[in-house]
């Protein structure tokens, strides 16, 4: 009986340190919303959803490279990612000096990225589920009309090097999230579903259209160049590129908790 006892205890034991493993995440509410860009005004309903709190980290993603070695740097199929995944890293499993291992994960492929959150049960956002959230405030679910806000966006971009930032350096918004603005830019599942019409391998390779009439032609609301920026890049991007200042977050499917939001 006693053998039984300490046998359960140390399940339950076990299973509290592998939930704590996991990145923390928080419930968004559902609802609609019209994106700013690529719909011609057409309102898109979100379902309810789980968002990671904070980016990926490098602490996150070394884990990850330990436990499948086919996407270390050395390893990694030319297919799935270009020369410069994990650039910056020492060695397959080591970072290099000036690396914090709180700072978010950047230099890895929408392929890697997908990989990763499969692998924690979870996805890759949609655009629109991303957009939906960072949207949002410290106050304010929409504050896509606030001049304040789209200020803080674009200040972002003027600065230098912010991926050597820890996560949790900005504003934590309405839904009780973090480093959706200012910290680095971030895959999504149809990260280029928006710009791109047809077959992504041949519409990305006209990358002169790209930042031309192509992307402002479908635009809403041209007032909100922050958000036109966002979706130029991410209309410029094919799935193995990699870049110093991207990284990722990951999402589930959930049932909302009305508490959480409150």
């Amino acid at each position: 009986m006693k053998t039984i006892l300490r046998l359960t205890i140390f399940l339950i034991l076990l299973s509290t340190i592998s939930g704590n493993c996991q990145s923390k995440m928080v419930s968004i509410k559902g609802g609609k919303y019209i994106p700013l860009y690529g719909r011609d005004s057409m309102k898109v309903s979100i379902s309810d959803f789980q968002m990671d709190v904070y980016p990926v980290t490098n602490e996150e993603y070394l884990k990850f490279v330990n436990e499948n070695p086919k996407w270390r740097k050395s390893k990694v199929i030319s297919l799935f990612a270009d020369k410069r995944y994990l650039i910056s890293w020492k060695s397959d499993t080591e970072l290099s000096e000036n690396q914090n291992l709180k700072s978010p994960v950047t230099d890895v492929s929408w392929f890697a990225a997908k990989n990763y959150c499969e692998s924690q049960g979870k996805r890759l956002p949609t655009v629109d589920e991303w957009e939906y959230v960072a949207m949002a405030n410290e106050k304010m679910p929409d504050a896509r009309r606030l001049e304040s806000y789209n200020k803080l966006i674009l200040g972002w971009y003027e600065k230098p090097k912010t991926f050597d930032n820890v996560i949790g350096s900005t504003f934590k918004n309405y839904w009780r999230v973090y480093d959706l603005h200012g910290l680095v830019w971030e895959w999504t599942s149809d990260f280029n579903s928006v710009l791109i019409t047809g077959e992504s391998r041949k519409d990305v390779d006209k990358d002169s259209n790209l930042f031309c009439g192509s992307a402002a032609v479908n635009a809403t609301d041209l007032m909100n160049y922050a958000a036109f920026m966002r979706y130029a890049i991410r209309g410029s991007l094919k799935a193995k590129y990699t870049m110093k200042n991207l990284g990722f977050r990951c999402v589930k499917d959930s049932k909302i908790n009305q508490n959480e939001i409150n």
